[in-house]
């Protein structure tokens, strides 16, 4: 919000860690309706001719009691010297109520106070959505005090201390593990699609699940700076930067208000030694009404926040009002392939053999690969996942790994190491189509060859076909090989692969696409962090990915169902639109006013209702963004 132009007080901070959901708990609208209601008996009471002074007294009423909003904080703030639209409505106020148009000062008062109240909910909510993350915290931990383990509230954990998250709890900070041993489900913080095996000195995270093991940790944060408060942090702090359009805004609105104030002085003075003072007078405060730019103030700031609280409950996180309305500019959409296209979770999709059975293949590959921590081994022990046991298990390294199964010795490798003979056509093909291709040679003989992929996310086609259809154009970056790089791609819908490349190659690709038009980079790792920052957005694929990943882009996606891309580029561009709506609508309500109240086309009343209806108009567009258009449904959001 613009502090030159709106007058909010020193408590705005505080007003934004109320626990308001509801409509009607806002203060300013409870104040509102009263007010309200008032002002109706009492125009109801001058239209039927009863006493005069209950009608009157009723109307004053009214006036400072939805005057109590905003009159004492523009007062407070007139003494030091500060000016805002809620000065102007301050002295409109008491200037109406100094001629005698005591319903109108109560109207404007009302009024006004709506447009605050508005205002005022919808940044409840856009707050209330963002820290509804940190609800993946668990109220209580369990920490190891001497010999003793005490159930302690969570944000009592200190860094060092040695905490115990039991089987199926949730994890209440960042640590480090030191006993123990289970799988962890990191979904909602790091974006791993299945839970991690977690071993001694690994890393848990706040807010993750806790598999069938119980695990001491020591805590390496505290709840108030780990993980995911970070997340909570970056975005409140972003939220104070302002867009384009919101720079737009102040500009214009900036000099407005001292500006109005000098012309209506201006208008009251020459127009009382030329004419009716009194008439003078009242068209002075009516121009300092019709001129008010609060609509115009709020026009961005209310379309923000509303944006960024709806994109939070579908698992997006945006940081801030630039970060938003450059999403809303995208044109080119460049995504990583491991990790981002692809689930990063490779499996076995086809063994061939030579004179063997397949299930003898992977059994004597998943033999060897049991004491491996090659990537490919848990991907062909899941396809075998009971193999016997291996004897002199040696590695060879870039090549493959050796070993004894059966009394025979067995080797697994790659393509060159070991020949493929019969089976070399049955490689390139598989080669072809994206897969590393691993051969299993038994007693000097080529007895199968098993395919390991990274596969694609089950969504992964229908995001490319709904950005293409968008008129966005799609390129695939990756490290991998032209090959494999491209088979992917193809399968994906992608016809623009960039491969075999270097993180700083990503970023000179980035750097080439934004001279054509505005680029998003959407990647998961560290290696992305060049091209997240070198882009118009920046977009990392799970919540934490990693520390360079989330403080380097601009936009993340809290799961793992990158369906969110789309959403999320198709709700920033409407914003976007909702923000030129709401800056053109502003200037064309004050363009109209000001002759008309300048030559006495439009009387108070009249004026007050006109823009301040307007400015309640432009808060309504602008929350209509609160209402985000989900073409899907991410369960790891919930869990």
């Amino acid at each position: 919000m613009s502090a030159e132009c709106c007058d909010h007080d020193d408590n705005h901070a505080d007003k934004e860690s109320k626990a308001v959901i509801k409509f009607w708990q806002v203060r300013e609208l409870q104040l509102a309706g009263l007010a309200a209601v008032l002002w109706v008996v009492a125009f109801v009471l001058e239209r039927t001719g009863s006493a005069e002074y209950i009608s009157i007294s009723l109307a004053l009423l009214a006036t400072a009691i939805a005057g109590w909003t905003f009159i004492p904080a523009s007062i407070k703030k007139l003494r030091k010297l500060k000016i805002g639209v809620g000065t102007l409505m301050t002295i409109a106020t008491f200037g109406a109520i100094a001629l005698g148009k005591f319903e109108e000062a109560a109207m404007l008062t009302i009024l006004f106070s709506i447009s605050e109240g508005l205002e005022e909910f919808s940044l409840t909510k856009a707050q209330q959505s963002l820290k509804a993350l940190l609800s993946l915290m668990p109220e209580t931990a369990i920490v190891r005090r001497g010999k003793t383990e005490v159930e302690v509230p969570a944000s009592e954990v200190k860094r060092g201390d040695i905490f115990i998250v039991k089987p199926g709890a949730k994890v209440p900070t960042d640590g480090m593990l030191i006993d123990g041993k289970s799988a962890v489900n990191m979904a909602a913080i790091t974006g791993e699609s299945v839970p991690v095996e977690i071993a001694t000195d690994g890393e848990v995270f706040a807010g993750s699940v806790n598999g069938n093991g119980a695990l001491e940790v020591r805590a390496t944060a505290t709840t108030a700076n780990n993980s995911l408060a970070r997340v909570v942090k970056i975005v409140e702090d972003a939220q104070k930067q302002k867009g384009d359009q919101q720079r737009l805004a102040d500009k214009i609105a900036q000099p407005l208000v001292p500006g109005i104030i000098v012309v209506s002085l201006l208008i009251a003075v020459i127009g009382s030694l030329l004419g009716d003072p009194a008439t003078w007078i009242e068209r002075a405060l009516v121009v300092l009404v019709a001129a008010s730019p609060c609509a115009l103030a709020i026009a961005v700031p209310i379309t923000v926040v509303s944006a960024i609280g709806a994109a939070s409950k579908f698992g997006v996180i945006i940081k801030g009002g630039a970060a938003l309305e450059a999403l809303g500019k995208i044109k080119t959409v460049a995504l990583d392939k491991t990790g981002t296209l692809t689930q990063n979770k490779p499996v076995v999709i086809k063994t061939v053999t030579n004179g063997a059975k397949e299930a003898d293949v992977l059994r004597l590959a998943a033999a060897l690969e049991a004491r491996s921590e090659h990537p490919l081994a848990a991907a062909i022990l899941a396809a075998s996942p009971n193999p016997p046991a291996a004897k002199n298990v040696a590695a060879v390294t870039g090549a493959g790994i050796t070993g004894v199964v059966d009394g025979q010795k067995v080797r697994l490798g790659r393509p060159g190491w070991i020949d493929a003979g019969k089976l070399e056509q049955d490689v390139v093909a598989l080669q072809q189509e994206g897969a590393t291709t691993v051969l299993v040679e038994q007693g000097g003989k080529v007895i199968g060859a098993i395919a390991v992929r990274d596969e694609l996310r089950p969504e992964s086609g229908d995001v490319v076909e709904q950005l293409i259809s968008s008129g966005r154009r799609v390129v695939m970056l990756t490290g991998d090989n032209t090959v494999t790089g491209t088979a992917i791609a193809r399968t994906a819908g992608i016809s623009d692969v960039r491969a075999d490349l270097r993180p700083e190659d990503k970023a000179k690709i980035i750097t080439e696409l934004e001279t054509k038009n505005r680029t998003a980079m959407v990647g998961d790792g560290v290696n992305d962090a060049p091209a997240l920052a070198t882009s118009s957005v920046g977009i990392a694929m799970g919540a934490m990915g990693t520390d360079v990943a989330i403080e380097t882009a601009d936009v993340a996606l809290m799961g793992q169902d990158l369906r969110a891309l789309p959403t999320a580029l198709n709700h920033a561009s409407r914003a976007r639109t909702a923000m030129m709506q709401n800056i053109g609508f502003s200037l064309v309500i004050i363009a109209a006013l000001l002759p008309l109240s300048l030559f006495g086309v439009l009387g108070l009343a009249a004026v007050v209702a006109v823009h301040e209806v307007a400015e309640v108009v432009v808060i309504l567009n602008g929350l209509r963004m609160a209402k985000a258009r989900v073409g899907f449904h991410d369960h790891s959001l919930h869990e």
